[in-house]
């Protein structure tokens, strides 16, 4: 006697189809939105979840979550990966702002012997200077934050010739 199956069919319009058909016979889009196309195409025609994981060479595991998300969300959207939450970002935009000017200061006008800018110079001036700046986020930052914040804004200090 076979199994019963445990989630529900998935019912796919003609638009929709058409567009996963697109996905899945196309040479140029990403290999894992061409898979979950082919899962989903797979699974609205009836077969187990096994004989799916067999023909499209993906675990079970992989084929039940992409079948949740298009019951969930919807065809379309199970192509795609879903927001993930992350941690908060703890360094606020107005403390950016001044790591972002403070980079664009020389170092010899706060009293250094440097010409410019490094990393680890200037994350350290930050971490003394941020709560007096009232940056209290600031308080632990790394040369490998500064790095980011910096190139985010496409700055490079310890790049800059001033002669």
């Amino acid at each position: 006697m076979p199994a019963r199956r445990i989630t529900p069919l998935l019912a796919l319009s003609e638009d929709d189809r058409h567009l996963l058909e697109q996905v899945r016979d196309s040479r140029s889009e990403e290999i894992r939105r061409v898979e979950r196309a082919r899962i989903i195409l797979t699974y609205a025609e009836g077969p187990s979840v096994a004989s799916i994981a067999r023909a499209v060479a993906v675990s079970a595991h992989t084929v039940y979550r992409c079948v949740r998300k298009a019951l969930a969300f919807g065809p379309l959207a199970a192509l795609e990966d879903l927001q993930r939450s992350g941690r908060p970002c703890r360094i606020t935009p107005e403390a950016r702002a001044w790591v972002v000017a403070l980079a664009c200061i020389k170092p010899k006008e706060l009293g250094y012997s440097y010409e410019v800018w490094t990393e680890r110079l200037l994350a350290r001036h930050i971490r003394e200077e941020a709560v007096a700046q009232g940056h209290p986020s600031l308080l632990n930052l790394s040369p490998g934050t500064v790095s980011k914040i910096l190139s985010a804004q496409r700055l490079h200090p310890h790049k800059v010739k001033y002669y």
